[in-house]
């Protein structure tokens, strides 16, 4: 099978990726094989691409927004049958017994595993997954729009949910890429009133068009002080100045697994009045159940640019350089 791997981590155009053949893996026990129909490209694949995220596997295959059919399973392996179809998602696996698994809190276990930085992911043409960290793919989504909703859609959902965005409140959403077009999508359905800071003058025009209530430049601020604001952006800079944007007791939020240096802080300015900033780590299953069944429920358009599997490199760069507008995802066939 062809499939690309993290040869040697650097800048995305000096070419960190390798296409080479592999055998296709066989399932393990709890395992399902799966011949991988999509597989949408995030910017964490990025970061393991460049060496922001050191790879945890030699020569790992990137890839954790996967859609795919069952092929063959493993010993054991009951959930789904040959033919079906599953998406498989950034988490992979967790010990089960730690205080945080035991808390509903799973996605930070020390001993968390995740899709394509632990284990190999879907820049390829079949992946393995434990099938008690699958997910069955909503039917009015094909595997090109499907693909996102596997992280983009997943994550930026428990952003918004630590956001703790009350009915009808104000959100700021500071970038507007893959992962913040849906959630706007979400929050607008939800009754909010979403405002998108972003230097990108084609993002601000589909985020009007998206329901946005304002779109301006992350320069500048919102016209109203916000209830709640995800960063999107892996910009630290922008920290202070979401912060600043929030009302009393806003919560800021951010995303990203990935983020440059956070500038100095004003308590006075920035933190006062119980204005908070929380991470997002990864996500739980059961976020991920929640928001597919969100998304069964409303019809969330999901931007996509395809590439063909041997782009893979080329998609990289075009998602480093802004040039995709919504997500890009490899299409095996290509």
């Amino acid at each position: 099978m062809r499939a690309w791997v993290v040869q040697e981590p650097g800048p995305i155009t000096a070419g960190p990726l390798r296409l080479v053949e592999r055998r296709v893996p066989e399932p393990g026990p709890g395992e399902v094989l799966l011949r991988v129909n999509a597989c949408g490209v995030c910017r964490t694949d990025l970061h393991l691409a460049e060496g922001d995220l050191a790879p945890r596997a030699p020569a790992v295959v990137p890839g954790h927004q996967v859609i795919g059919r069952v092929t063959a399973s493993g010993q054991g392996a009951r959930r789904f049958a040959v033919g079906d179809r599953v998406g498989v998602a950034w988490l992979r696996g967790t010990c089960g017994r730690c205080r945080y698994c035991r808390r509903g809190r799973e996605n930070l276990c020390p001993d968390a595993l995740f899709t394509g930085w632990d284990a190999d992911g879907g820049f390829a043409e079949y992946a393995v997954v434990p099938e008690s960290f699958a997910y069955r793919i909503p039917d009015r989504y094909d595997d090109v729009s499907a693909a996102p909703l596997l992280c983009a859609g997943i994550v930026g959902y428990r952003a918004l949910r630590r956001a703790e965005l009350p009915p009808g409140g104000r959100l700021g959403i500071y970038g507007f890429g893959g992962s913040a077009h849906l959630t706007a999508q979400l929050a607008v359905a939800e009754g909010a009133r979403v405002h998108v800071l972003t230097r990108s003058a084609a993002a601000r025009s589909l985020a009007l068009e998206l329901g946005a209530a304002s779109a301006g430049d992350s320069e500048e601020g919102p016209p109203e002080p916000l209830d709640a604001a995800v960063l999107f952006a892996p910009a630290g800079d922008l920290v202070p100045r979401a912060l600043a944007a929030l009302d009393r007791g806003g919560i800021l939020s951010v995303a990203g697994i990935h983020l440059s240096d956070v500038p100095p802080l004003r308590y006075a300015e920035h933190l006062f009045d119980e204005r908070q900033v929380r991470s997002t780590t990864a996500n739980t299953r059961a976020d991920g159940e929640e928001f597919l069944s969100l998304a069964e429920r409303i019809p969330l358009r999901v931007l996509t640019v395809p590439f063909g599997l041997a782009e893979a490199d080329q998609a990289l760069v075009a998602l480093a350089t802004g040039r995709i507008s919504g997500a890009g995802v490899l299409l095996t066939d290509g």
